[in-house]
């Protein structure tokens, strides 16, 4: 009992890197992923056209420094993720990442056919992968800290179909799956690390009646969360969740906005979940309402408020917290070139050079306390110039906030606390031809903390520091179509 809940401490910490740090994505990929893989505007290039398809194949090799890969705090003082035992150990990192995505061909190319007309049926599919291998900068204290034995392999794939676009009724069918790369914080084999797969599974159904004023969507996602080695069964869950979007026009380019969520959060080995973390099923709802769109050419503003809660599973811990709160967003944008005759706020293009400044607030389900509260503000700085360089910066400071923590049996683990995280992402790429690019990026990423939880109930105490910080270097080359 003691060995799994200690892994089990070691891979919460790391993992909330991804899931509160980490920018939303268009295509599936890993949190600490190549910066490209988060944008098909960065990602693609002009294509190859195949019949009714483009494809767009890509390769990326690139060669960098690492600090802390395993997410391992500093403090000294017999943590069980620290110095001596778990030293945090530096290494230089080399990435090697192929990728592929193909569509139906896309509105510029179709201007070039006779008939201009949309397709009754849209497809989009891509895939990737990246293979990390690591060299030790250090000595770490022997076999057990040797960060040769992480190399490994994560990737993902993704597939979208959307039936009758942009007529007054239609539908969408998707599906991804992702592979996620996880060591054990607390130990270096490989055999103790938290890797899973995610499959994820759903369709919607899309009316705009008239002139697309309105639009509403009817959606139900499928998500199952995986993980390879006994140590992370515990964690394995299952979400089903149903949802709605909704559109509407009032101005050309502004609109009210709606979108709500019910999800059912179920752990499969739900007895283990309990003992191992006091974790529970939940039914998670969210409910949010705003205005989005652009004031003038240049200036976009989007503003969402609602109400979340978590329900979680009281008959099964009896005093579990619950997160019943406001949620909401906020974002003020600033193009540096003007985007004149846009008709909707989602329509406006991606490489437009822009500034946005936001807050988001919002919980999200956690393997440790159950969830957590966060509050981030952000800025974000996008510069591409003449199709050749390209430049985007993303900074932002959260506080992360965790209820009480409690055992499986209800004995309380940690009393509430609130950590600050801290992240920051610099991206440049210089396109020597349409085809071929030099890339640079630059990551640091840290959890202020002055907590150590407890990751045993009984015995000598083996207290987990919630603090560390992480630095990313890395310089490539990608050829893309």
């Amino acid at each position: 009992m003691t060995k799994r809940r200690l892994a089990s401490s070691g891979f919460v910490a790391a993992l909330l890197v991804a899931r509160v740090s980490g920018a939303q994505s268009e295509f599936v990929a890993q949190p600490d992923s190549p910066q490209w893989l988060k944008d098909r505007q960065y990602n693609e290039g002009a294509g190859v056209r195949t019949g009714d398809l483009e494809l767009h194949p890509g390769i990326a090799g690139e060669m960098g420094y690492d600090s802390n890969w395993f997410l391992r705090t500093d403090k000294s003082g017999g943590y069980v993720n620290g110095p001596p035992i778990a030293p945090i150990v530096p290494a230089l990192e080399f990435r090697v990442t192929p990728s592929l995505y193909l569509s139906t061909i896309g509105p510029q190319r179709r201007q070039d056919d006779l008939v201009a007309e949309p397709p009754s049926v849209a497809f989009r599919a891509g895939v990737n992968a990246t293979y990390r291998e690591f060299v030790g900068l250090a000595n770490n204290n022997g076999p057990a800290n040797d960060i040769s034995q992480q190399r490994n392999i994560g990737g993902a794939a993704d597939a979208r179909l959307d039936i009758l676009p942009q007529k007054p009724l239609g539908a969408s069918l998707y599906a991804s799956y992702a592979r996620i790369i996880q060591p054990n914080v607390g130990a270096a084999d490989p055999n103790l690390s938290f890797n899973r797969d995610d499959v994820t599974a759903g369709g919607e159904i899309i009316t705009q009646p008239g002139s697309g004023t309105l639009d509403w969507r009817f959606g139900y996602r499928f998500r199952d969360s995986i993980f390879e080695e006994q140590e992370g069964q515990p964690f394995d869950n299952i979400t089903n969740e149903g949802y709605t979007r909704g559109r509407w026009r009032f101005r050309p380019r502004t609109a009210l906005i709606y979108d709500a969520t019910l999800g059912f959060v179920t752990y499969v080995n739900g007895a283990q979940a309990l003992s191992t973390m006091g974790l529970v099923n939940s039914t998670p709802v969210r409910a949010r309402i705003g205005l989005n769109g652009l004031v003038t050419d240049r200036f976009a503003v989007t503003g969402m408020v609602g109400w979340g809660a978590s329900f979680y599973d009281t008959s099964t811990l009896k005093a579990a917290p619950q997160y019943d709160s406001v949620i909401g967003q906020a974002e003020l944008k600033w193009f540096l070139s003007a985007s004149p005759g846009i008709a909707a706020a989602s329509d406006v293009g991606l490489a437009l050079s822009s500034i946005a400044v936001g807050y988001t607030r919002d919980f999200q389900n956690s393997y440790i306390g159950n969830y957590y509260g966060l509050d981030r503000g952000y800025l974000r700085f996008s510069y591409f110039f003449a199709g050749r360089a390209l430049v985007t910066l993303e900074g932002g400071v959260g506080a992360v906030e965790y209820p009480n923590i409690l055992w499986g049996d209800g004995v309380l683990r940690q009393s509430a606390f609130t950590d600050t995280r801290v992240d920051a992402t610099l991206f440049s790429e210089y396109r020597l031809t349409n085809a071929l690019g030099i890339n640079a990026t630059l990551r640091y990423t840290a959890n202020y903390s002055n907590v150590a939880i407890s990751t045993v109930e009984t015995g000598p105490p083996q207290p987990f520091a919630m603090s560390w910080n992480r630095f990313e270097a890395f310089l490539g080359l990608r050829y893309f179509l």
